[in-house]
C-alpha cells in the first residue's frame, strides 16, 4: 500500500500526524478500560482514502457553496469488538471537534472503523468501497507492511443485480418516510415529521452510497452520511447551502431530529423550517435518483459489453 504524502501540502500532512496521535491517544485510553481479555487488540492500520489521496480534493469555504473536503479516515482494528463506536471511539470523535472548533485542525475528519477481516471480507466480496481504498488509499500508519488481501471483483451481471437491488430497496424507502414527514406536517406532529424527514434523509445516503460503492456505515449521524456520499459524487453537495450560519443550523436541527425528536422534550422546530428543510431534502431526493440511475446504466452498459 502506497505510503507517500507528497501530493499534500505541508500544512496537511502536519494535520493528519496530528489526527493519528489523537487517534491513538484516544483508542488508547478507551480501550484500557476494556476487560483484560480484550487488552491485546490493537489498531492495525489506518487509511487515507478520498480526494485527499486520490487528488482533488476541494477547499473552498469561503465561495458560495462553502465546501471543503474532509479528510476521510478507514481505521482497521485487529477485532471486531473494537470497531464499536460507542465503545472505544466517541472521545476520539469528540477530541477531533474539538481541536477543529480550537483552529488546531483546519481541515474535518471523519473516520470509520472496521476490523481487518471486515475489510478483507469487503475485498473477497467485490465491494467497491474496499477495493478503491485498497487501489488509492495511502498508509498513515500499519504495524506491519503486509497487505489486504488481493480484492475479488464480481462479475459484471452480478454488480449490476445488487446495485439494481440497493436502489429498489432504498429509494422507495426514503420516500416512504417523505410521505410520513408531509402526513405529519398537515397533522401539527412537528416533531415526528421532523423524524420522518431524518429518516428520508439516512435513507437516501444509504442508497447513494450502496449504488455507487456496495457500501454504507453503520451510522444514523446524516451529516457524517453526507460527507461519504459527498465524497463520491460532489452534485450531492447542491443539496445543502452553507453559506449562511441559518442554513448549517437547520441542517445540525435535522440531524439533531434522530434522538431529540423522539425523547427530548427540548427540541422545538416550526412549520417554517419544516418547510424549508422538506425542499432541501426533496432536492437531495432529485440528486440522488441521477446519481443512482445513472450508475445503473453504466453497469448495465458493463453487462452488455
Amino acid at each position: 500500500m502506497k505510503t507517500d504524502l507528497d501530493h499534500l501540502p505541508a500544512h496537511k500532512q502536519r494535520e493528519l500526524e496530528r489526527v493519528v496521535q489523537l487517534l491513538f491517544e484516544e483508542f488508547g485510553a478507551a480501550h484500557s478500560e476494556a476487560e483484560s481479555s480484550k487488552r491485546r487488540g490493537k489498531i492495525v492500520k489506518v487509511i487515507l482514502y478520498g480526494s485527499h489521496a486520490r487528488g482533488g480534493w476541494v477547499d473552498e469555504p469561503h465561495t458560495a457553496k462553502g465546501y471543503v473536503s474532509d479528510f476521510d479516515l478507514l481505521v482497521i482494528v485487529s477485532g471486531k469488538e473494537l470497531a464499536d463506536r460507542a465503545a472505544h471511539w466517541v472521545r476520539a470523535d469528540e477530541r477531533l471537534i474539538e481541536e477543529k472548533l480550537a483552529g488546531r485542525l483546519r481541515t474535518p475528519v471523519n473516520f470509520i472503523v472496521h476490523s481487518l477481516q471486515e475489510v478483507n471480507d469487503g475485498l473477497a466480496h467485490g465491494r467497491f468501497f474496499f477495493m478503491d481504498i485498497a487501489r488509492d488509499g495511502i498508509a498513515l500508519y500499519q504495524c506491519d507492511d503486509r497487505d489486504l488481501r488481493e480484492p475479488l471483483p464480481k462479475t459484471p451481471q452480478a454488480n449490476l443485480d445488487m446495485a439494481q437491488e440497493y436502489f429498489e430497496d432504498w429509494f422507495p424507502s426514503a420516500y416512504s418516510f417523505m410521505r410520513g414527514f408531509r402526513h405529519a406536517v398537515n397533522d401539527g406532529d412537528f416533531k415526528k415529521a421532523a423524524f420522518d424527514l431524518h429518516q428520508t434523509t439516512e435513507r437516501l445516503y444509504n442508497c447513494v452510497l450502496l449504488v455507487g460503492t456496495f457500501y454504507t456505515p453503520h451510522n444514523h449521524n446524516i451529516a457524517f452520511l453526507r460527507t461519504q456520499a459527498e465524497r463520491i459524487d460532489l452534485r450531492l453537495v447542491d443539496a445543502w447551502p452553507r453559506e449562511t450560519r441559518k442554513d448549517r443550523a437547520l441542517f445540525e436541527k435535522l440531524k439533531d431530529a434522530y434522538v431529540k425528536a423522539r425523547y427530548s422534550k427540548h427540541y422545538k422546530i416550526d412549520a417554517e423550517e419544516l418547510v424549508w428543510l422538506g425542499e432541501r431534502v426533496e432536492e437531495l431526493g432529485r440528486i440522488v435518483h441521477t446519481i443512482c440511475t445513472e450508475r445503473l446504466a453504466a453497469l448495465e452498459a458493463a453487462v452488455k459489453g
